[in-house]
């Protein structure tokens, strides 16, 4: 079994909310892209949010992410994982994401929201006793992965609306639309 390797985070200065996977899936690796899994609800919650067109390609798709100032990554830079399922990823092969280099670069950030629960225990693992933020909150939101069938699409999207919420709150321009952002290019 070979060691997975997680991509580089999208995110640029202004971001100031996180979200943050696990590990990419297989279908996200051979694509070069986050959640390129069809079946993966995580772009469809996004365009509905960032009012998007859902079909936009992936380099809208990101831009319409960096307008919102949302930071896209993985708690794990690599692992090894037959398969695609969280629950497949060898506890002892996993190395994070060098999150204080991160979070020193990406100061705004004050919100990290967690993509299903491996994320967050990852993180709260392996990551969160080595950062010196204490301004830094963190939420968990039902997994995007179609192997996380226990709620539905609607279910997920009524709790990932926290983070357009969220956005409208701080006064942001938290909308592609309010970015001027194309629908689609």
């Amino acid at each position: 079994m070979t060691r997975l390797r997680s991509f580089a985070p999208i995110a640029d200065k202004r971001a100031e909310i996180l979200i943050l996977g696990s590990m990419p899936g297989s279908a996200s690796l051979a694509a070069g892209q986050y959640y390129a899994h069809a079946q993966n609800a995580f772009w469809r919650i996004m365009a509905e949010l960032l009012q998007l067109d859902a079909g936009a390609d992936y380099a809208s798709r990101v831009h319409a992410l960096k307008a919102a100032r949302i930071a896209l990554w993985d708690v794990l830079h690599s692992c090894r994982r037959e398969g695609s399922l969280d629950a497949r990823i060898e506890s002892a092969t996993q190395v994070a994401n060098d999150f204080r280099t991160f979070f020193r670069s990406h100061r705004k950030i004050s919100q990290v929201f967690f993509n299903g629960a491996t994320a967050e225990t990852c993180f709260k693992r392996l990551v969160l006793p080595t950062l010196d933020n204490p301004a830094l909150r963190f939420t968990r939101l039902p997994s995007t992965s179609p192997a996380h069938a226990t709620l539905s699409y609607a279910q997920k999207l009524g709790a990932w609306r926290v983070i357009s919420e969220l956005s409208e709150l701080r006064g942001s321009p938290g909308s592609a639309r309010r970015e001027n952002v194309p629908a689609s290019a």
